[in-house]
């Protein structure tokens, strides 16, 4: 049939290949779809292997067309200094605000990385931002982001971090937010709050149940790591 690729032909794979980079190229520079940026940038860097040019196109996807996922993945590349762009958790912190503004694909990722650069301080010019972290973070969380609802708990259980304000009413709401979206220490730490009557009042059978859903949760989380490592 006509327009298949015959994979085990390496010239026809390689023509293939090629035609794919002319047509990501083209959507990008001539038709300015930026959907079609982030397929040229996926393609570099999964394809060719070739981290500097999929850094190019992330910083002209997300600077000139705002794209969410673009200013993700360069925010990313930024962390870690790849593909030749400067190691600099400041542009990383920009580029994960631009994506979560974005509203688009990885925008929840995104604020959530605002709140984790906030929480650390090592991106602000004042150490810590609880203030800036607390809104990243409740973002994310309302999303669905079971990690910053986790971080959100802990922000507000006393003693756990310096200059942040203790509330265990809220350290319990966002622990069972982080356990119901499949979070197995947010399930750990409510069941604990409800033993002790932290912030409720205690109740035995509830503590059970959710000590119960963290034994399970951390378990497969467990079981996925050990596959992961065969």
């Amino acid at each position: 049939m006509a327009g298949l690729v015959n994979f085990e032909d390496e010239n026809e794979v390689k023509h293939f290949l090629d035609n794919l980079e002319v047509e990501y190229s083209y959507q990008c520079y001539r038709e300015k779809d930026p959907e079609g940026c982030q397929r040229l940038a996926d393609y570099f860097a999964a394809v060719r292997k070739n981290y500097e040019s999929a850094a190019q196109v992330l910083k002209h996807n997300c600077e000139t067309h705002g794209h969410g996922e673009s200013c993700y993945k360069l925010g990313s590349y930024h962390i870690v200094g790849k593909g030749g762009v400067s190691e600099c958790l400041k542009t990383a912190y920009s580029c994960f605000m631009r994506c979560c503004n974005s509203e688009g694909k990885k925008s929840i990722d995104g604020c959530h990385n605002v709140g984790l650069l906030a929480h650390d301080g090592r991106a602000m010019d004042g150490g810590p931002d609880f203030t800036i972290a607390r809104q990243y973070y409740e973002k994310a969380c309302a999303g669905g982001f079971a990690p910053s609802c986790f971080n959100l708990s802990a922000m507000f259980i006393p003693g756990k971090y310096q200059g942040s304000t203790p509330d265990m009413t809220l350290a319990l709401k966002y622990a069972n937010r982080a356990c119901e979206l499949g979070h197995g220490r947010g399930c750990a730490n409510a069941s604990r709050m409800y033993k002790l009557g932290d912030g409720t009042e205690k109740d035995e059978k509830k503590a059970e149940e959710l000590l119960n859903k963290a034994r399970k949760l951390l378990g497969q989380e467990k079981e996925r790591q050990l596959k992961f490592g065969e």
